[in-house]
């Protein structure tokens, strides 16, 4: 008897701690569980309050020439550059509070270095120019570029922050093409010369580099077109062959020592004349050749002729 009551309590206990095991409370919900509560799924939540700005892609090209992936410099001028960025940021693009853009040549120069005509360029107030969608804004940075700016490859960096001064930055390179360009004082005028005489002073005619190269200069001349063998063609009789106007590279070399020009296509090279670009604001690099024109018989009237001078590579 004492051995059934004991029974009976035991398998009571049991199931009473069997129950509570898989009585679940009321109001709770049950985890998802797997066969025999070896794995537990819960589910997980946040809420993203601010962004970093990301910038989706860069171009970069010259002004009216938005095709174009190098840069040619405007001869004696300024070209317009653009460095412009496709940026988004999930706050909304009206949450970006700056983009700046720097532009350097890459052999010499870096991103933090002082702007320099020759390879560094910077502006720090590039504008909004559309809105693509509500969190894209397409971000336009310009520079103007010197005519002696350094031919080769350049870097543009573009970097921008929103609001939270979260930051981010995107790179993209160009190329600075050569140009070998020049200008000249305006005509040689060598005023009442008779015939059988020498034009007296030696004229000079002044040679600005205006490209971003160093050059040597080839001079040509003609009288009516090209290679007609002419240094000038005159209104009455004959005409002034090409062989009687003559340069140097100063202004006492006399007559005899003086380089012939000729009307060959090509030109003769100006021996010794060597003209570096310019590196420095305002601070023009300019030469000088002399001339001086023989007039044999008999020519009469007024003459006229051209000289062309051209820049070429050392």
């Amino acid at each position: 008897m004492k051995k059934i009551k004991k029974t009976i309590m035991i398998t009571t206990f049991l199931l009473l701690v069997l129950t509570a095991i898989f009585i679940v409370p009321k109001g709770i919900a049950p985890n998802i569980v797997g066969p025999n509560y070896k794995n537990v799924t819960v589910w997980t939540h946040v809420n993203i309050t601010h962004s970093k700005p990301e910038i989706l892609n860069m171009t970069i090209y010259e002004m009216l020439n938005i095709s174009a992936k190098n840069i040619t410099v405007t001869a004696g001028g300024t070209k317009r550059i653009y460095c412009n960025a496709t940026i988004r940021d999930f706050d909304g693009f009206n949450d970006i509070v700056y983009v700046n853009a720097t532009i350097w040549y890459m052999p010499t120069s870096g991103p933090l270095f002082a702007d320099n005509n020759n390879s560094h360029y910077t502006n720090v107030t590039c504008g909004l120019n559309a809105s693509i969608s509500q969190y894209i804004g397409w971000y336009v940075c310009s520079f103007d570029a010197w005519y002696y700016a350094n031919n080769g490859t350049w870097m543009c960096n573009v970097s921008t922050e929103n609001s939270w001064n979260y930051t981010n930055s995107g790179n993209g390179s160009t190329v600075f093409y050569p140009v070998y360009a020049l200008n000249v004082s305006d005509g040689i005028d060598y005023g009442g010369v008779a015939v059988y005489d020498f034009s007296i002073p030696d004229r000079a005619a002044n040679i600005t580099n205006l490209g971003n190269m160093g050059i040597n200069i080839t001079v040509e001349g003609y009288g009516t077109k090209q290679g007609d063998g002419l240094a000038m063609n005159c209104s009455l009789n004959s005409n002034i062959t090409v062989d009687n106007e003559r340069f140097s590279l100063n202004n006492v070399t006399a007559w005899a020592a003086k380089t012939p020009l000729v009307s060959t296509p090509g030109g003769i090279l100006v021996n010794g004349l060597t003209m570096p670009k310019q590196t420095l604001p305002n601070t023009y690099i300019t030469n000088s050749t002399y001339w001086q024109l023989y007039v044999p018989p008999n020519p009469a009237g007024n003459c006229t002729g051209n000289v062309i001078f051209t820049a070429i590579a050392p």
